[in-house]
């Protein structure tokens, strides 16, 4: 089965920059999307990037001009350049592989503190 690894997590200063990685490995499947989601204490999780199989992006409101989401389709992973952070940035970073009709997958999750 197809698991998903997170990386890049860690403690950053305002206006400072972070990279998040996300590796797909396992059985082999066709992939609708990937994307990245973030939780923060009390709050839902919500949509942070994602990207489809044919390479459409779509960004929360709160991160746009901020955040990209790239994808390297030969490594099965995806990316979230993350600059100009914010301390309301902070929270669990969960990266999202969907399947369609076949379900998604989440990472375990990687923490992303802002301070101020």
């Amino acid at each position: 089965q197809v698991q998903l690894v997170e990386s890049g997590g860690g403690l950053v200063q305002a206006g400072g920059s972070l990279r998040l990685s996300c590796a797909a490995s396992g059985s082999i499947r066709v992939i609708n999307a990937m994307g990245w989601y973030r939780q923060a204490p009390g709050n839902q999780r919500e949509l942070v990037a994602k990207i489809s199989r044919g390479g459409t992006t779509n960004y929360a409101d709160s991160v746009k001009g901020r955040f990209t989401i790239s994808r390297d389709i030969a490594k099965n992973a995806v990316y979230l350049q993350m600059n100009s952070l914010k301390p309301e940035d902070t929270a669990v970073y969960y990266c999202n592989a969907d399947f369609g009709n076949l379900g998604s997958i989440w990472g375990r999750g990687t923490q992303v503190t802002v301070s101020s």
